[in-house]
């Protein structure tokens, strides 16, 4: 019994040391971004498993707690479909963008707007992390526009975002969680993909950081090989990657959102693994970090 107490002993102050270790490698990135903004784009896997959303929102309490300003932005593809085959609506994608008609345009603001915004939503608030919902319409956030030539019926891109609503909220100690639906000038409501909303919330919230939690490890060298993972990456490099076409399919416009918020004066954009528990945290305290770090400027 009593070796078993030393063993025990032992293990436990092994494991104190590593927490006490890991709080104090987190300490000067707490110092460093206490007041500053960091806008994620929270989706994939993350938004579906729950033991991930739980990791999340933990995540997202705890840098609230230290005085960092979190702004989330979500998209919910998957409850959509689900909500389009309840209703026996047909789904369609062109160019990898969902085709959005009247009816589809309808599902889209009622699961984003009414459903995974609120989930989100309560789920900080039960940690103690006061938030609070919006879409790209409230306080004319966002100025939508059609999408390309509109050929993809009510899909939008960003025209122009207002952040003035959320500074106060921010400055007050709140999380705004954001659904990227908006309105153009004559109130037609458009689907906006989340990632591109989030990079211009970025900009324009002239925030430290974009973070793009994905289903990918990061950006790869070799698509089929996670040990190819490329931890920092220059802007320009980034630019190079997409035209030598080492960056493609749904990578490439997350590594365009990134250019474009670090064109525009956010200092860092990082591509992280959502499905690994607590990635935010790795990704912003530790020194390592856990995905790809894009930075320079444009």
């Amino acid at each position: 019994m009593e070796i078993f107490n030393k063993q025990s002993s032992s293990k436990n102050s092994g494991d104190e040391s590593l927490r006490v270790s890991v709080l104090s490698e987190a300490l000067p990135y707490i110092q460093r971004f206490a007041g500053r903004r960091i806008v994620i784009k929270y989706g994939g896997s993350a938004m579906a498993n729950d033991a991930l959303k739980e990791a999340v929102f933990r995540d997202l309490a705890l840098l609230s707690s230290v005085g960092v300003q979190p702004v989330v932005v979500h998209g919910g593809g998957p409850e959509i479909n689900q909500w389009l085959e309840r209703l026996k609506i047909s789904a369609e994608f062109r160019d990898g963008l969902r085709v959005t008609d009247s009816q589809t345009m309808d599902v889209v603001e009622m699961v984003l707007v009414g459903r995974v915004n609120k989930q989100i939503v309560n789920g900080l608030n039960k940690l103690g992390a006061p938030s609070v919902g919006l879409s790209g319409c409230d306080g004319c956030l966002i100025e939508a526009r059609p999408w390309g030539n509109g050929s993809h019926g009510f899909v939008g891109d960003v025209a122009k975002v207002n952040p003035s609503i959320l500074k106060p909220l921010l400055e007050k100690g709140y999380i705004p969680v954001i659904s990227s639906v908006a309105a153009n000038v004559d109130g037609q409501s458009y689907n906006i993909n989340a990632d591109t909303v989030a990079g211009e919330l970025a900009a324009s919230l002239e925030a430290e950081k974009l973070i793009l939690l994905t289903d990918t490890p990061g950006i790869l060298k070799d698509p089929n090989d996670p040990s190819t993972l490329i931890r920092q990456l220059p802007l320009s490099e980034a630019r190079n990657l997409i035209h030598q076409g080492i960056v493609t399919g749904g990578m490439t416009p997350k590594t365009e959102c990134c250019i474009r918020a670090l064109a525009q004066g956010v200092s860092a954009a990082h591509i992280i693994d959502g499905r690994v528990p607590h990635a935010l945290l790795l990704e912003v305290f530790t020194n390592e970090g856990i995905g790809t770090m894009v930075f320079g400027r444009g």
